[in-house]
């Protein structure tokens, strides 16, 4: 379906379109294709299994609504998928009875909404914790899918709690040196503008302390903190 929407998926995207997996957390530089791999994930299973509900959600709506419209964009392309039978700004709902929805990241927004096949969590290393508590009951009885997508965000938070812990996870990785879409001339470019600090988070994906931390999180272990405290 990749090239029938007009995209030549990199070897990367090609293997997570044909797995499909469960649980997939895609750590990515900006402008590696994440979000056009996981927009197509997201259009394959409102079009091809009937009846199915698609979340897309972001910190905000404005970050969703991109995402749709790039979703919506690939669908047009295809021929012989299942016609639409309505489409709003934020919403389709196809004649297969499935329906594709794009949401802000607010607990309160997606309590609204139950039984999804898939949902697209975007930004996942910047979007509040509790709303991860609110997300994956939503799974419960369609055994749905959840695809996890983002830059680093430092050593917190629920994504990268994930990244390093349990491996019920179809974890992807891809640096920006990765990409062939991003030449080294830009990169160098990046790296002398922002620092090697934010350049080593955006585009080289490593998870830093806060630039603000007193002492760094893998230096601070338990055993220190009578010394620390004055105890």
């Amino acid at each position: 379906m990749a090239r029938d929407a007009g995209i030549d998926p990199d070897p990367w995207q090609a293997k997570l379109l044909r797995e499909e997996p469960r649980r997939a957390l895609l750590l990515c530089s900006r402008q590696s294709g994440k979000t056009t791999v996981a927009g197509l994930m997201g259009l394959h299973k409102t079009l091809y299994q009937s009846g199915s509900l698609v979340l897309i959600v972001s910190p905000s709506q404005r970050q969703s609504g991109e995402i749709f419209r790039t979703v919506m964009g690939f669908y047009r392309k295809l021929t012989g998928a299942p016609e639409l039978a309505a489409e709003s700004a934020l919403r389709a709902e196809f004649k297969n009875t499935s329906r594709l929805v794009a949401l802000p990241g607010t607990e309160k927004t997606i309590r609204g909404y139950s039984g999804a096949n898939l949902i697209i969590l975007d930004e996942a290393s910047r979007v509040e914790d509790e709303l991860i508590g609110g997300i994956t009951p939503m799974l419960a009885t369609t055994n749905g899918s959840l695809i996890a997508l983002t830059t680093p965000a430092g050593k917190i938070g629920w994504f990268y709690d994930m990244w390093i812990g349990a491996d019920d996870w179809t974890r992807v990785r891809v640096r920006a040196a990765e990409c062939p879409r991003i030449s080294k001339e830009f990169l160098a470019e990046e790296m002398r503008r922002l620092g090697p600090s934010v350049f080593s988070q955006e585009y080289d994906l490593e998870f830093l302390d806060a630039s603000d931390a007193m002492w760094s999180a893998d230096a601070l272990i338990f055993e220190d903190y009578p010394t620390l405290f004055g105890r």
